[in-house]
């Protein structure tokens, strides 16, 4: 671009402002308006945790669209604005990853959440659609064929219901309902005994004193109990007006203190309920820290995100894909990169193996280690490297055999 069209065309954020043009501005807010707000108390305990370490997990599987052949085999992706929703960005606000970390967050704090395509070509109501953007919706009210979501309006800045047919929202119930949504389940039971549990360290660290004062009386008149009232406000005003909290009595008056820690059994019902709970989740305390082995990985994917996954991917399949492009190979899959969990001393042994297998090829490999690919055409071919391949030019013609019987002839 030369200088004169710099000039004509350059444009800066500060000093090309128009101060009056603020109709295209909405409602405001100082902080993100589409955020996921977690309630029922469970942003106030470890549950958050453990809806954030799945959430993360879960949202780190790719899901594609995509063309399979008649086993159900993976062989392309679908250039598609459904495909660019699910690899590049879902809406105006989120990436497809952090639609994805917001769709489970949803899905575990309400048990059932709603995928809500906003932008399409058509209406949905009409007929087949294609997608451009989509959203999480809460499910506000279920009818037999329609259900009420609230969802987040990109143009006004708000949150709105709206009515939209089963047949065109992925509607997804968290296939661990019974342990972490049902009433009694056990992930809610610990989120009560967590309430109960803070409760009690609140009353305990109030700051009062819990003084039973005995007097050298009876105080069964009126006029014992007021003079007792008079007493005590006096060894209240000695404690408060003192700079260290002391304060004096008669001998004859005796007093004592209440506040010691109430011996109860909460904290051990909270642990037992959290080593529950990460059994039924097949999660383990390794596993929240990072500090967990291969085996325990392999073991918490397969138990906890794989459910998930296969519950968005299922619906979105059945819901956004019509009869007919599914039979014409059409499919959504996810996939999950085997070689995150794997040591890089590690790496070497399982890249001989695979090329020597003919399962990757050399640029796949340096691919997944972060390197650029090789110019050298041989580097994309499914080859063993470790044995010498002829080439065609260099073999030698097989002399064609001759039948003895026609020689004569």
């Amino acid at each position: 671009m030369g200088i004169m069209d710099s000039l004509f065309h350059g444009w800066n954020a500060f000093g090309n402002r128009d101060p009056t043009n603020t109709a295209d501005l909405a409602n405001g807010y100082s902080y993100r308006p589409d955020r996921v707000r977690l309630s029922r108390g469970n942003e106030k305990s470890i549950i958050t945790s453990i809806y954030n370490r799945i959430a993360l997990d879960v949202a780190a599987v790719d899901i594609v669209h995509c063309r399979v052949d008649d086993n159900n085999r993976y062989e392309a992706e679908v250039e598609s604005k459904l495909n660019r929703c699910l690899k590049v960005e879902a809406n105006l606000d989120q990436t497809a990853r952090a639609f994805r970390q917001d769709l489970v967050m949803s899905l575990f704090d309400e048990g059932c959440v709603a995928i809500v395509p906003v932008d399409t070509n058509v209406n949905p109501k009409t007929g087949a659609f294609d997608i451009s953007s989509m959203r999480s919706g809460k499910i506000v009210e279920w009818y037999p064929k329609m259900v009420k979501l609230r969802v987040y309006n990109e143009e006004k800045g708000i949150k709105e219901d709206i009515i939209l047919p089963k047949s065109a929202v992925g509607i997804i119930e968290n296939p661990l309902y019974a342990i972490m949504n049902e009433p009694n389940s056990t992930l809610q039971r610990l989120i009560r005994k967590l309430a109960l549990l803070d409760l009690t360290d609140e009353r305990n660290s109030s700051g009062k004193l819990d003084l039973i004062i005995q007097l050298p009386y009876l105080v069964k008149s009126q006029g014992r109990k007021d003079a007792a009232e008079i007493r005590r406000k006096e060894i209240e005003k000695q404690l408060t007006n003192s700079k260290y909290g002391i304060a004096y009595t008669d001998g004859t008056e005796h007093i004592t203190q209440l506040n010691r820690p109430a011996e109860n059994n909460l904290l051990a019902q909270v642990q037992t309920l959290t080593e529950s709970l990460y059994a039924q989740l097949g999660i383990t305390q390794a596993v929240m820290d990072g500090t967990a082995d291969e085996q325990a990985m392999l073991n918490y994917y397969n138990r906890t995100v794989e459910p998930i996954v296969s519950a968005i991917v299922e619906e979105m399949r059945r819901k956004f894909l019509t009869k007919t492009a599914r039979t014409q190979g059409q499919s959504i899959l996810s996939f999950r990169d085997p070689f995150k969990l794997v040591p890089i001393n590690n790496i070497a042994d399982i890249a001989d193996k695979f090329t020597r297998n003919e399962i990757l090829s050399s640029n796949e490999l340096r691919q997944i280690i972060g390197v650029k690919p090789s110019d050298d055409p041989k580097a994309d071919e499914l080859v063993n490297s470790n044995i010498s391949q002829p080439n065609e030019g260099d073999q030698e013609a097989v002399p064609e055999l001759v039948d003895e019987s026609k020689e004569g002839e």
